[in-house]
C-alpha cells in the first residue's frame, strides 16, 4: 500500500514542482538575460540540487512504482512475499539509480 500512496505522492509531486520548474525555465529564457541568470543561480545553488536530486528521486520512484504496477495488473506478483520484496525493490531502486544519475552527472 505505500508503494501505491508514493507512486500518487511522486507523480503529484513531479506535476507541480517539475512543471513549476519548466516553467520559470522557460519564461526566464524567453524574458532577459538577468531573469536567466536568476533561475541559473538557483538551479547551481546547493538549494537547487537538492530540489534536482528530489525530483530525479520521485522520477525514478514513480517509473519503478508504475513497472511494479503494471507487473501486478498483469497477474503476477500477488503472494505476499513477492508482493514485500517488489515495494523494497521499487524504494531501494529508486534511492539506487538517483543516486548513480547524479554520480554520473557530477563525474564521482
Amino acid at each position: 500500500m505505500a508503494v501505491s500512496i508514493m507512486h500518487r505522492v511522486s507523480g503529484h509531486g513531479l506535476a507541480v514542482v517539475g512543471l513549476a520548474l519548466l516553467a520559470w525555465w522557460l519564461i526566464a529564457a524567453a524574458t532577459s538575460d538577468e531573469a536567466y541568470a536568476i533561475f541559473q543561480e538557483f538551479a547551481t545553488s546547493w538549494m537547487g540540487r537538492i530540489v534536482w536530486v528530489g525530483l530525479s528521486w520521485l522520477a525514478f520512484q514513480h517509473l519503478l512504482s508504475g513497472v511494479r504496477h503494471l507487473w501486478l495488473d498483469a497477474g503476477f506478483g500477488y503472494d505476499s512475499r513477492a508482493a514485500q520484496r517488489s515495494a523494497l525493490a521499487v524504494f531501494v531502486g529508486a534511492v539506487v539509480m538517483a543516486g548513480l544519475f547524479w554520480a554520473v552527472r557530477w563525474g564521482l
